[in-house]
């Protein structure tokens, strides 16, 4: 594009005007269309070698801007965002946004910026002042001393909360010399390690498994939030002296306001008593005194340009006036004091900011009046026009530039890819026109000169003065980024494949996996033989208790069962055989199981299938012009998915992943693969809405490429259906996209290639059957929303095809997120904005007797609203209308039940308020919370829950794990593992699912696991060894505080099996605690001591006195008798003739440790075993 940036060289007003702006004079533009004026402020910002600041009405226009702007320079430019104040009581707010905006005004400020794009909106809103944040914000550096007390207090009063692990901006913790801080300035969390008072390294770490991932020397440590009420000029003592001095103003008005009072006094409490009040935002005008806006951060040396300013004036004014209504609203409800309203800059105070600065002008007519403070020096008239692109309609190119050939004109024509400028050019030619192509661009056209060139812009532009025109395809293949290249990730730690145990407190329910299930009641400390061990106590039915070593807890997970919290489970009692019954059972069903997709695996293997040649040309088109860069998991399952249909057996591969992450981009890549190769797809879907919903992305994505496509659904006349079923039967459409209309015997396809089902489990018994017989020897691809557990994909490998989109889509917005007393007037409040910014809202009432009732109410609130309601109770087809009305946007607020979960993908709908959130699982507001955000507009969720309701102890519990996943979306790792859990249980059905809920999820897995290996004819796994010696194998507390860590750590410690893991893991552990002492190091050589025994067949290790005892699984009669007669253990080993199983007794020699010397003696035994 440099080339187009050169172009601007040649008009000469351009040149002028870059002139006026060095010698810091004011210029206005007029005349000029939308893509010019983008094309030229692109090359200024190029040139001007000053930082610039562009300014523009909305957020919409922000986005096209940056847009405009990326095709043009390669980079993005950043848009500051807007922020909701937060003037409602709300027991947590997320700060998402608020960070965002923070982040970019100290890079504007510190000179970091040299592309700032703004709102109106965004910067007019009342912030934090400059010198207020620079003095707040402060730099981590290594080799600087830092007292560790004195950091933790800067710390507190920048607004960090302090947590036992970082998951989220805003939080820290400290672990001995170690302080783990995530800022708002970083995208990951710092690990910080002190020696003494001096910062001796430092580096980012990954949240999720919390290891280092690269050094760093600095670090910029930022406010949590804009309103700080510690950054009052004099303290949080100072504000509440403020705040008293107000209520006594208050009090000794003549007609008091009891509700404000009422308000000021219980905001004055949490300061008074050190809460956090996440409505702060009341108080701006108290904490910073002084006004201050994002344009107080826009530097001296800037150039601010200011687009469209008529129109921008005009927002300025509607913004003032939407921000009187909603603080007149608040007024009256004694939210807000009155003497603190100045919340947004006016447009007067904003251009007298200007004075002094350098401004450009752009408008697209003439004649309009600029401010007094900031006048332009010099007026360019232009005439530049924007032009449509002519969205791949070769014809229309072909009209356009025979025209300007004969004006003179020298053309552009930028064509997204190679393939398309051949193309273009061969029509051309038939039409008599010669074009060249030009790849990459290295010249512009001469007059009459017809270029063909790759690239995209969204539209084109005509320059008449420089006699040229550009011709563009348009958004069609808009590319937003250029592909990423596939980041590999390492493979799974221990710690994902054992994370069912990180939360694992007091109360919990446990797994035992020879005693069955119990209930963990704590951890502790025993002293055997001088010798410290850590113990789990489990409380099993009535008075029984059992203590198992900490070396063991391989042996015990927490119970998880079908993901449903309420249902209440029996305890085991010791001793009984009830357990070994219960183990029995889902053992023998998870084998019928086993053998079952054994066998269907084993046909499907046997049919003759279809093997779809390899990759086309215009399968590479296709996937190019895809306009987001895709995410690696949706690479990789491409990548499956593809290998699948080049073989010779019929794929059936189940693909999972969360709506809006990318499932039907990677189905599509399949259609076109299978369209090439000649062969006719089908999409089945469960409901109508989603089939139009499909139709409407094919028919977008396959523009310009000869596929024909159809739908199938109740929403086509007979007629028409008629007419598809002909062409489906004479082979001319390539692909159906149906509901269950697609299962009817009337369907016949000529040559049925690729069967596609969308959300398999919506389907009945007599569909599937149907099913059965349409998808014999073709390729089957099933999608799936619900996610599936990585440990159940391990399990059924070799069975089952499974692939996974686990991560979301690069530009996903955060939702702004609030924990709320259910209160009407702000959900009011939060419909009507929502509305009046043209979006949708889902207002989710859980109870289906009273959801009408809801509805009404909210119609009477709001009048002039359309209200719509949905629940699963409702008839498919009246179902399928209400969702229908939704996605075509004439409801705008629908009252639904948990129905939404899945399924629906409506990007207008970007506010959600759940009522009695606390009744809800993490795994379900996660879910529910993702069906907004996913525009680039801002989302907002309101969970909100019942006033002055007595919690119950589970609710409370839940509500604080929702205000912390609100907050700083910890708890996320739990929260996708019930999710995973309910996946399982749809994935496995009803009757598996209730063997799953008997043992619990990880024993059914092991069972599963187990029972795969027996069908498949391999050897069962041998059991694990035990091992319990009288050395110190604890994790001290003073090393590791936390208890629930601790009991992480042993767990991993217990599954270690190779050197390679324990590498790992000590890895791990030194990077998160330090140095660790002997007792850890002892944890982890008695696990790979079980693990090298468990290999010769020793099942248990046990010390007695001066004894150690081995127990043998299986008797190796060489090598016990080559041991004994070893010179070194002559008379030390002995074997047990009256023992119940075979065993050796090893006499321990002198003051080595127990532990040193049974590594050594299984070592010898293991050298015996395989001579």
């Amino acid at each position: 594009m440099e080339q187009l940036l050169s172009l601007l060289k040649t008009i000469p007003e351009y040149k002028t005007m870059l002139s006026a702006l060095e010698k810091g004079q004011s210029a206005a533009v007029t005349g000029i269309g939308q893509m010019n004026r983008s094309h030229m402020i692109a090359g200024l910002s190029r040139e001007a070698k000053r930082p610039m600041v562009l300014l523009c009405q909305d957020e919409m226009a922000a986005r096209r801007l940056q847009e405009e702007l990326k095709c043009f320079l390669g980079t993005t430019a950043s848009i500051l965002p807007s922020r909701e104040l937060t003037l409602y009581d709300a027991a947590v707010v997320s700060r998402a946004w608020e960070q965002k905006r923070l982040r970019q005004l100290y890079d504007l400020a510190t000179g970091k910026t040299d592309l700032q794009i703004m709102s109106w909106e965004a910067l007019s809103m009342r912030t934090i002042p400059k010198t207020v944040l620079m003095d707040a914000s402060f730099t981590l550096e290594v080799g600087q001393e830092y007292p560790i007390d004195n950091l933790i207090g800067r710390l507190t009063a920048a607004g960090y909360s302090r947590c036992g692990m970082v998951e989220g901006s805003g939080q820290f913790a400290v672990r001995g010399g170690i302080i783990d801080i995530f800022s708002p300035a970083a995208d990951q969390p710092i690990r910080a390690e002190f020696f003494g008072d001096e910062l001796d390294t430092m580096g980012f770490f990954d949240p999720q498994t919390q290891r280092r991932s690269e050094n760093i020397d600095s670090i910029t440590i930022l406010p949590v939030g804009e309103t700080q009420p510690s950054l009052h000029p004099k303290g949080i003592t100072g504000l509440c002296k403020d705040l008293t001095a107000m209520i006594s103003r208050q009090k000794r008005r003549k007609n008091l306001n009891e509700a404000l009072i009422s308000t000021l006094e219980k905001d004055l409490e949490k300061y008074e008593n050190g809460l956090n009040n996440p409505a702060s935002d009341r108080y701006m005008a108290l904490i910073y005194p002084e006004m201050a806006t994002a344009a107080d951060y826009i530097p001296e040396n800037a150039v601010v340009v200011i687009c469209d300013h008529a129109n921008l004036r005009r927002a300025a004014g509607t913004r003032s006036d939407e921000m009187g209504m909603q603080l007149d609203s608040m007024l009256q409800g004694g939210l807000v004091a009155g003497e603190l309203c100045d919340y947004v800059c006016q447009w007067e105070d904003f251009c007298a900011g200007l004075k002094g600065k350098t401004a450009v002008y752009f408008d697209a007519f003439g004649g309009t009046s600029y401010p007094e403070e900031c006048p332009p020096k010099h007026l360019f008239p232009l005439t530049a026009k924007q032009l449509p692109g002519y969205g791949g309609n070769l014809d229309t190119a072909a009209s356009d530039l025979s025209h300007y050939q004969k004006l003179e004109y020298g053309s552009l024509v930028l064509c997204g890819s190679r393939r398309r400028a051949e193309l273009l050019q061969e029509m051309l030619r038939a039409k008599g026109l010669s074009a060249f192509l030009c790849i990459p661009l290295t010249t512009l056209p001469k007059p009459g000169q017809i270029l063909l060139s790759e690239g995209t812009l969204p539209y084109g532009m005509e320059y008449p003065l420089s006699r040229l025109a550009i011709l563009t395809e348009g958004q069609l293949i808009a590319r937003s980024e250029p592909k990423r290249k596939a980041v590999k990730k390492s493979g799974a730690t221990n710690r994902q494949k054992l994370n069912s145990f990180t939360d694992l407190t007091p109360g919990d329910l446990v797994v035992h996996e020879n005693y069955g299930i119990g209930r963990f009641v704590a951890m502790e400390q025993i002293k055997v033989d001088n010798a410290v061990k850590d113990y789990i106590k489990i409380a099993y039915q009535g008075s029984d208790t059992l203590f198992v070593p900490a070396t063991q807890l391989d042996l015990v997970s927490k119970y998880i069962g079908g993901g449903s919290e309420d249902k209440p489970v029996k305890l085991n009692k010791i001793g009984s055989d009830a357990w070994q019954k219960t183990k029995a059972k889902a053992r023998k069903a998870a084998k019928d199981m086993a053998g079952e997709l054994i066998q269907l695996y084993a046909a499907r293997k046997r049919q003759p299938g279809f093997a779809f040649a390899a990759d086309a040309p215009w399968q590479k088109e296709f996937e190019d012009n895809f306009p987001y860069p895709e995410t690696d998991d949706q690479l990789r399952c491409i990548a499956d998915i593809k290998r699948d249909m080049e073989s010779p057996t019929p794929m059936d591969r189940l693909l999972c992943g969360d709506v809006g992450f990318g499932k039907t981009e990677v189905a599509l890549r399949a259609v076109m693969k299978a369209v090439m190769d000649g062969k006719q797809v089908a999409i089945l879907v469960p409901t109508t809405v989603l089939a139009q919903q499909h139709y409407t992305t094919a028919v977008s994505r396959f523009r310009g490429f000869p596929v024909n496509i159809d739908v199938l659904n109740r929403f086509r006349t007979p007629k028409l259906q008629q007419q598809t079923l002909a062409n489906l039967r004479a082979g001319s459409v390539d692909l159906v996209i149906g509901t269950h209309k697609l299962l009817q015997k009337s369907v016949q396809f000529k040559d049925l290639g690729l069967l596609i089902i969308d959300e398999e489990q919506r389907f009945g018994v007599s569909h599937k059957e149907r099913l059965k017989e349409m998808s014999k020897g073709v390729d089957v691809l099933t999608l799936s929303a619900t996610p599936i557990p990585r440990t159940l994909n391990m399990a059924l490998s070799g069975i089952r095809d499974m692939s996974t989109i686990e991560e979301p889509p690069a530009d996903r917005y955060p939702v702004q997120t609030f924990v709320m007393e259910h209160n009407n007037a702000v959900i009011d409040d939060a419909i009507r904005r929502e509305i009046e910014r043209g979006g949708q809202v889902y207002y989710l009432h859980n109870r289906t007797e009273t959801i009408d009732q809801c509805a009404s109410a909210i119609k009477r609130r709001i009048p002039g609203i359309t209200v719509g309601v949905a629940h699963g109770q409702m008839g498919e087809e009246a179902l399928g209308d209400v969702m229908q009305a939704m996605n075509d946007g004439t409801i705008q607020v629908l009252v639904c039940t948990t129905i939404i979960e899945t399924g629906l993908d409506i990007p207008n709908a970007n506010t959600l308020i759940i009522e009695n959130a606390d009744r809800f699982g993490l795994s379900q507001l996660h879910q529910l919370r993702g069906r907004v955000g996913r525009s680039t507009r801002h989302a907002y969720a309101y969970f909100t829950y019942r006033p002055d309701k007595n919690l119950t102890e589970i609710a409370e519990k839940r509500l604080s794990a929702i205000r912390d996943f609100a907050e700083f979306g910890s708890g996320f790792k739990i929260a996708m593992r019930d999710l995973e859990i309910r996946g399982a249980g749809n994935l496995l059905g009803s009757e598996q699912s209730g063997h799953m809920m008997s043992v619990g999820y990880d024993m059914y897995l092991k069972l599963l696991d187990e029972a795969v290996l027996e069908e498949q004819g391999q050897a069962p796994k041998a059991p694990d060894c035990t091992a319990d010696l009288n050395v110190t194998a604890n994790v001290d507390k003073n090393y590791v505080s936390r208890g629930e860590e601790r009991m992480d750590l042993y767990r991993r410690m217990a599954a270690v099996r190779t050197q390679e893991d324990a590498d790992d893991l000590l890895d791990e552990i030194v990077d998160r605690y330090g140095e660790p002492p002997r007792g850890v190091l002892n944890l982890i050589d008695i696990a790979l001591l079980r693990a090298k025994a468990k290999e010769v067949g020793i099942k248990d290790i046990k010390q007695k006195g001066s004894d150690v005892h081995f127990t043998l699984a299986n008797l190796n009669f060489e090598a016990v008798s080559a041991l004994c007669a070893d010179p070194d253990y002559k008379l030390r080993v002995t074997f047990l003739p009256n023992a119940k199983e075979p065993t050796l007794r090893l006499k321990l020699a002198g003051k080595v440790d127990s532990l040193k010397q049974s590594k050594v003696f299984v070592e010898r035994y293991r050298g015996f075993c395989n001579s």
